[in-house]
């Protein structure tokens, strides 16, 4: 493919929540230029200070652009080259030199940092008319405001897993009825460890992603996981039945479907990652915990429970409330206490000291840490549950997860559609960039519950508040 030319090239100006959201950004536009207006540069050096999330890709931002703009003695008007890091860039990066404001309407007040952005987004384009100048921002109301006066804006969509949240793998898929027709021809069959095992051919074979579950909708008694998939062939495995009573863990059975394939991987100890989507009511943490105090306190897999989640208003400081670093968490962790006390009441025949014993024995095991002290830090043996996942961006997804250390299993679960945290979408939120990046691995798993099980009165309200 031959080079583009410069005019051919787009312009590409970026407002400051673009960098701070995602540093690297800088390199991810390909062949076209990049110009960073002063006022972002500003803005950057405003945001560095402290120790947040923000903070940190404002200082790493920085630092790149140190390094972009120290490297090579230059021209400043001819650019600095974007080609030296590995990041596939052969654009360049341009600063702001002069004043720019074009011809800003007096609606706009200038001393605003966006209208200033707009302003040069306004000077640049008639400086090239014959390259594309383009803003990017993710800021919704700065996009309105540039597309009003007539110029091309973008969201950065660079971190965005899928465009459309539709589209995630939601580990289970429907088998045709003539899937045995298709695919049984040759097949074989074995038993071992108490499953059934089918190895089938076929050209569905190859769409399948292993720990994918597999049923029929007219036939309820057959559920399936895939064990293993190369090329055509593909070997399904019969899955235990935990909806029945004989098989409850801790008490609980499931209720449908995607809460017996949730179980079977929750209780399965070669699966080290587990994810669990699904809307307020379906059972995402009250399966969890039951797993978890199951292989913990009577199968002695893992030696604790760890519950953390993200503290919304923002992961920031759980500083000013009073206490330890539990009691402190203890306000957001509501969730768990209404999901203990209901696990505490299953057991019918212990009675009330029993019950008070288990519930001292579950709190000595059951550990609430906060994510602002999970760096540096290594689980091993621990049943580590991050709650509210939705809200965490993709690199502090990766942060956490890569906390585990032998024998620990993470569980990461959220609703992608409840996100609270500002410039997270649900194409880019660190729940859905692991859901995506993880299907397909032998010692991952996810599930997508689809149906509310808490009660007649939440199912309704969901379906019409």
């Amino acid at each position: 493919m031959a080079r583009k030319t410069r005019s051919q090239s787009k312009m590409f100006v970026l407002d400051t929540n673009v960098l701070m959201h995602d540093p690297s950004s800088l390199f991810r536009f390909e062949e076209h230029d990049v110009f960073l207006p002063m006022i972002t540069l500003e803005e950057l050096d405003d945001h560095k200070k402290g120790m947040t999330e923000v903070a940190r890709n404002a200082r790493q931002a920085s630092r790149f652009l140190d390094e972009i703009v120290s490297g090579t003695p230059a021209d400043i008007e001819k650019g600095f080259s974007l080609a030296r890091r590995n990041h596939g860039s052969s654009g360049r990066l341009f600063l702001q030199t002069k004043n720019m404001n074009g011809d800003i309407p007096a609606a706009l007040p200038t001393a605003k940092a966006d209208n200033q952005i707009i302003g040069v987004v306004m000077y640049l384009q008639q400086e090239f008319a014959k390259r594309q100048v383009i803003l990017v921002s993710k800021d919704i109301n700065m996009r309105i405001k540039a597309r009003a006066l007539g110029f091309a804006a973008e969201d950065y969509f660079n971190d965005k897993v899928l465009e459309d949240t539709d589209l995630l793998y939601t580990g289970l898929k429907a088998l045709p009825q003539d899937f045995w027709d298709t695919h049984g021809k040759g097949m074989e069959s074995w038993q071992a460890g108490g499953h059934t095992y089918y190895r089938v051919r076929g050209p569905l074979c190859t769409g399948f992603q292993v720990n994918q579950f597999l049923y029929f909708e007219h036939d309820p008694d057959f559920h399936a996981i895939v064990h293993e998939v190369e090329g055509h062939t593909a070997v399904l495995q019969t899955i235990k039945d935990y909806a029945h009573q004989k098989n409850s863990v801790w008490g609980i059975t499931a209720r449908n479907r995607e809460q017996n394939y949730a179980l079977n991987m929750l209780m399965n100890p070669e699966v080290d990652f587990i994810t669990l989507l699904g809307q307020a009511g379906t059972g995402k943490t009250l399966l969890t915990l039951a797993s978890a105090l199951t292989q913990t306190l009577d199968q002695k897999i893992y030696s604790e429970v760890i519950m953390t989640r993200v503290t919304v208003p923002v992961g920031e400081d759980i500083g000013f409330l009073p206490g330890s670093e539990e009691e402190k968490m203890a306000p957001w962790m509501g969730a768990l206490e209404d999901n203990l006390d209901v696990l505490n009441k299953t057991d019918d025949e212990a009675g009330e000291w029993g019950r008070a014993a288990t519930q001292d024995l579950i709190r000595s095991r059951v550990k609430i840490k906060s994510l602002n002290f999970m760096r540096g830090r290594t689980f091993l043996k621990k049943f580590l549950i991050i709650d509210e996942a939705q809200n965490l961006t993709p690199k502090q997804m990766k942060t956490l997860i890569t906390r585990a250390g032998p024998g620990t299993k993470v569980v990461c679960m959220g609703n992608i559609a409840q996100i609270d945290t500002p410039y997270l979408t649900e194409g880019s939120s660190g729940l859905t960039y692991v859901v995506d990046r993880f299907k397909g691995w032998e010692h991952s798993g996810h599930i997508t519950l689809m149906r509310g099980e808490r009660s007649r009165l939440a199912d309704h309200a969901a379906e019409v508040l």
